[in-house]
């Protein structure tokens, strides 16, 4: 590699000069002047060779795959933002983009290879490409950003983080209202950074895995063959500082602040007859285990070997029977309300409020009441394609498995805080608990406890864990106990420091009884809502700019030369 631009300059002006003069020509036969010292020269880090990048490329995103539930291995995390960004530094624009998009190949294929199920090949592949089409975008600015990041390898960390979360926040919004699943953050349940997100949710635990591969990467390119024990430490910093970023998630208080009360709840997982798409055909059995198996609840507290709840909580699609226009549906739900003696939240499909129109619900069914339609909440980002189809003549070209949604979900306007009597729920339905401000809206809404009721039977136990894990960060996030119910599993109760309780086995009928601590305060994250991923993104997006305008300034030509070549 050569020394610095502005050395190869001075280097090669001293040439054209001594071809010119006879002076010149009688002091090149003079002694060569000695070596610049290594400080003054500091070469560039090297691409790596393309074999060696497209390696750590496929590398990263599985490596991804592994920190992910089922496999839980967060630490292999910051390792693939290392190799990622190891492979993409110094490259060509379109190089990047190329390696980037054979991460998130290499990553989304397996992680989603649970909507494959039952709609078949096309549509698991189409979306896992989609979501790939962002890393490599990310691949592209931090190849683009590479010129800069030399100028200044201090920052190379800091900027790895920052394009990670910019990439995290545009993939999270569009299209469509985005699908956030697999965001780094996603992956930490069981790390000490989890907790990071008491004060900046999960964009800041994002930035902070980032960060701490970022340095793992600078560690990577620095001389570990310097002499001495200064030399040595300053190489193995960047190391050392990944280990701290880490660690330091250790710090950050979280739980339910102050002298909380407590409430007992009992989740209700009945079970369907068959997993699969066909659920909705099997409606009344599955409305059927439900009512069933609170039935035996309340019996079982009758004869005191179990505590009377005081909220019982369905999952999604428990009564895919419209309730409120189905009479024996509204009968079976009230006779399990009035055995258990205690409100329950139920998981319905409603028809309306327009013909053809149908909306997924939490609604509260009242013991000796019925259902209580001032506490009724109504899904707000209901999921493209499976429960609407934008664009449905052309979604139709593509698949005809978009037919199977007869009907289009209609999103409800209002956050889902319902008043149950003894506490205040914070509800979110299914994928819901996948977006920041979906959840946070119910916290500062007043909800005390969160509740994600979802149904799995058309997907697999790692999809399901890969839900629970982001349970885990939002009652982190919010200072919140939580829990999960689901039709099929996984269920269970979520400590607002973020430890799973109770959780049920996968396709299997389960009922589980906990306490949850009622919160009241609220965590820096929910105070700060989204300032801290817009500031992240405004920095990341800053970044950019001024590497155009590096790129585009060209005030060294040498350089550009030299870069050019190693790319």
């Amino acid at each position: 590699m050569p020394a610095t631009g502005d050395a190869v300059g001075e280097a090669q002006v001293t040439m054209v000069s001594a071809a010119e003069t006879p002076e010149a020509a009688d002091a090149s036969r003079e002694p060569a002047l000695p070596p610049l010292p290594a400080a003054a020269a500091r070469p560039d880090p090297a691409p790596l060779p393309t074999p060696a990048a497209v390696l750590a490329a496929v590398a990263a995103g599985a490596a991804l795959v592994a920190a992910f539930p089922p496999y839980g291995l967060w630490w292999l995390a910051p390792i693939a933002v290392a190799l990622l960004a190891a492979a993409t530094h110094r490259r060509r624009i379109a190089a990047g983009a190329g390696l980037g998009l054979l991460t998130g190949l290499t990553f989304f294929v397996p992680l989603l290879s649970w909507t494959n199920l039952h709609t078949g090949n096309l549509p698991w592949l189409l979306l896992s490409t989609l979501q790939a089409s962002y890393l490599a975008l990310l691949g592209a600015l931090a190849a683009f950003v590479s010129p800069l990041v030399d100028r200044a390898r201090w920052s190379w960390p800091a900027v790895t983080a920052l394009l990670w979360v910019a990439q995290e926040a545009l993939r999270d919004r569009t299209p469509f209202g985005g699908f956030p699943w697999g965001r780094l953050a996603f992956s930490q349940g069981d790390s000490p950074l989890l907790r990071v997100a008491a004060i900046g949710g999960a964009p800041l635990v994002t930035f902070a895995v980032a960060l701490a591969g970022g340095l793992l990467a600078a560690a990577a390119v620095r001389p570990w063959r310097a002499v001495g024990v200064r030399a040595r430490l300053r190489a193995a910093a960047p190391a050392l500082g990944a280990v701290a970023v880490v660690l330091a998630g250790l710090a950050v208080p979280v739980g339910v602040g102050g002298r909380a009360d407590t409430v007992t709840v009992a989740i209700v997982q009945g079970n369907v007859p068959r997993m699969g798409l066909d659920f909705n055909a099997q409606r009344r059995a599955v409305l059927g285990n439900h009512v069933d198996a609170t039935m035996r609840l309340a019996a079982q507290v009758a004869a005191g070997s179990a505590r009377r709840p005081q909220l019982v909580v369905w999952p999604e699609n428990s009564s895919d029977v419209d309730p409120l226009r189905d009479a024996d549906a509204a009968r079976a739900i009230s006779a399990a309300a009035d055995a258990i003696g205690v409100p329950i939240l139920v998981g319905a499909v409603l028809q309306g409020p327009e013909a053809g129109q149908v909306r997924n619900v939490g609604l509260l069914w009242r013991p000796g009441a019925g259902p209580d339609l001032d506490q009724l909440y109504v899904k707000r980002h209901p999921v493209p394609f499976a429960e609407y189809v934008p664009l449905r003549d052309i979604a139709r070209r593509v698949s005809s498995q978009v037919d199977r949604v007869r009907a289009d979900f209609v999103a409800g306007e209002r956050p889902g805080v319902l008043q149950t009597g003894p506490l205040t729920v914070g509800d979110v339905i299914c994928f819901e608990v996948a977006y920041d401000e979906v959840v946070r809206d119910t916290v500062t809404g007043g909800a005390q406890v969160l509740v994600v009721q979802t149904n799995n039977a058309t997907f697999d136990v790692a999809e399901a864990r890969q839900q629970l894990a982001m349970v885990r960060l939002r009652a982190v996030e919010h200072g919140r106990d939580a829990l999960m119910a689901s039709t099929v599993g996984v269920s269970g109760f979520v400590g607002a420091d973020g430890a799973v309780t109770g959780a049920t086995r996968f396709n299997t009928p389960a009922v589980v009884v906990g306490d949850m601590r009622v919160g009241a305060t609220r965590t820096l994250a929910t105070q700060w809502g989204l300032w801290p991923e817009m500031v992240l993104v405004a920095l990341a997006g800053t970044i950019v700019v001024l590497s155009a305008l590096q790129r585009r300034s060209r005030r060294d030509p040498v350089r550009d030369v030299a870069d050019s070549e190693a790319r």
